[in-house]
């Protein structure tokens, strides 16, 4: 949606995904960050957890009543940390070339599709993803079974307007 200016410039809209050759790369929303660091913590509890309970149980030097707690805490803490700073480092956009998703900071992937290669789309929401109003766009492409670029955490309006254009597009591409 392009909204003109004072300036009588106009400019695109902010809720509308970008769609043009000058395409920015377009942050995830803040609130997903509470569903990714709730996931990266449960992942790091049990481990943390059972690796400070067999340690303690093992050395004798303290009791498994007082490590675990502790160990399951750090676990949590650092599984959140982790969590909030992958999800800061995921990117996407839409331009004419195709769909493209960036993620992570020392070690970075580009995952561009090519809107030809688009077979079909899903959007999936949990429930604490629908308490967030965030979705998850799945990409579907031609190739093997695996081949699907998945968007977690997207604003629900935007997952829903990309979808939406990368489906228009397809129809577009059949029509051809």
């Amino acid at each position: 949606m392009i909204i003109p200016t004072d300036s009588g410039a106009q400019r695109e809209s902010a809720a509308e995904p970008a769609l043009h050759a000058g395409a920015t790369w377009q942050p995830l929303p803040p609130r997903g960050a509470t569903l990714a660091a709730l996931g990266s913590a449960m992942a790091l509890v049990f481990p943390f957890g059972f690796l400070s309970f067999f340690l303690s149980r093992a050395s004798h030097v303290a009791s498994p009543w007082l490590v675990v707690p502790v160990a399951v805490l750090l676990g949590a803490v650092i599984g959140a940390w982790v969590g909030i700073r992958r999800h800061r480092r995921i990117a996407w956009k839409l331009d004419d070339e195709g769909f493209a998703l960036r993620r992570g900071n020392w070690w970075r992937s580009e995952t561009l599709v090519p809107l030809s290669r688009v077979q079909h789309l899903d959007l999936k929401r949990g429930p604490l993803e629908r308490s967030l109003t965030l979705s998850t766009l799945v990409v579907h492409t031609a190739g093997t079974r695996m081949a699907a670029l998945s968007v977690p955490g997207l604003d629900a309006a935007d997952a829903e307007r990309l979808r939406d254009r990368l489906a228009h597009q397809l129809d577009h591409d059949d029509a051809l």
